[in-house]
């Protein structure tokens, strides 16, 4: 029996799955899993000072090759709903597409690799494994998801020969790029410490705005690196400055900013932090440096014969060869690639995470076509 990756994801996109909350989104694709022959088995995490997350395990076949999709069920919040031309929970349907929360990231692309899968396993001629790793948490902390459901997996004794993850990876037609890797993501926080006073008596106070803009001009003042042969230059964006201060006649007597840095394979985090201290400390204005830990490095899947399985596939499908790329943000992908090789591939994203979040409908079929061409020419 076949699940039509329309019903399916309009389902999923039903369930108000706003991370950490999972509304029933993993029961919908287990049940569907389940009717089709795949053991299931859905994996709650917690840690302290987090909350609770539900995972599913899904897997048919006992032998290898084990081609197993990633991906989340979880989404971010959809914001004002009176914005939204159609309720972003109802996945209406009109002029083609289908609309709702979750639709392109990335509800649209499990709902395409389910429905692909459960087809392959109806028509018998599964010569190996094929599984699932869903997680409630990649739009939050990550903490207890896939990364957590690896190691339990592990634990088990499963292992995965390849890995797609179903994220939006099209940029302007669908299958035109392939993620073969992803920069690393690093968070830091920039303190400097002043006098607060009134503001008109400067001689009494220190204020500590200027040394903190002088020191943000020292991160940003020449790039980090001019990139790699497989990854974009390395950037530091200054996401946040703040005092706290809300009156116009006091001097603060602290400043903080907020960094982001997308780093390539030249770069582990030790590495920038060295070099962010060093351009600091140049400066010459007293700071503190404060990094969050970091559980998103730089790594490449090096293309080779699986790299080349699917993109012969996107290319029988579509006529068009597609691209292979390491830019964008982080994904789960970042976990997967310390168990086996791990390729991205998806809908279009230009909608995700916006108002009016939508994907077509042919482009929804298109990409489940091209799953099953990917599953016919990998277990053949």
């Amino acid at each position: 029996m076949t699940f039509p990756s329309l019903d399916l994801c309009r389902a999923l996109v039903r369930c108000p799955s706003v991370t950490p909350d999972d509304n029933g989104a993993l029961g919908v694709l287990d049940a569907a899993l389940s009717k089709a022959g795949f053991a299931t088995q859905k994996i709650t995490f917690s840690a302290h000072g987090t909350p609770y997350v539900e995972n599913l395990y899904a897997r048919i076949g006992t032998g290898p090759p084990y081609l197993v999709f990633a991906g989340h069920t979880d989404v971010v919040p959809p914001g004002d709903a009176a914005r939204w031309r159609f309720d972003p929970f109802a996945a209406e349907v009109a002029e083609g597409a289908v609309f709702g929360r979750g639709t392109a990231d990335m509800k649209g692309g499990i709902a395409a690799f389910a429905a692909a899968a459960c087809a392959k396993v109806a028509r018998g001629t599964l010569k190996g494994s094929l599984g699932f790793l869903i997680t409630g948490d990649e739009e939050g902390p990550a903490i207890n998801g896939t990364e957590k459901l690896l190691r339990w997996a592990h634990d088990k004794g499963e292992r995965f020969d390849h890995c797609i993850v179903g994220e939006p990876t099209s940029t302007k037609t669908l299958g035109d790029t392939i993620k073969i890797g992803r920069r690393g993501s690093l968070n830091a926080t920039l303190t400097v410490k002043g006098r607060q006073g009134h503001s008109a008596y400067p001689e009494r106070a220190d204020n500590p705005i200027p040394k903190l803009i002088r020191l943000l001009d020292a991160q940003i003042a020449a790039p980090l690196d001019d990139g790699t042969k497989d990854f974009d230059p390395s950037n530091l964006e200054i996401v946040s400055v703040d005092t706290g201060n809300p009156a116009f006649n006091v001097i603060p007597g602290e400043a903080r900013a907020r960094l982001n840095i997308r780093f390539n394979d030249r770069w582990v985090p030790q590495a920038l932090e060295g070099e962010l201290r060093h351009r600091l400390d140049a400066a010459g204005a007293k700071y503190r440096l404060e990094l969050e830990p970091c559980n998103a490095l730089a790594f490449l899947t090096k293309p080779g014969p699986f790299t080349e399985l699917v993109a012969s596939a996107v290319e029988k499908k579509t006529g068009q060869r597609p691209a292979l790329s390491t830019s964008g943000g982080t994904s789960d992908a970042r976990f997967i690639r310390a168990y086996c090789p791990v390729l991205e591939l998806g809908l279009l994203g230009q909608t995700a995470h916006m108002v009016d979040e939508h994907i077509a409908i042919a482009d929804l079929e298109g990409l489940s076509e091209i799953y099953a061409a990917i599953l016919e020419a990998y277990f053949s």
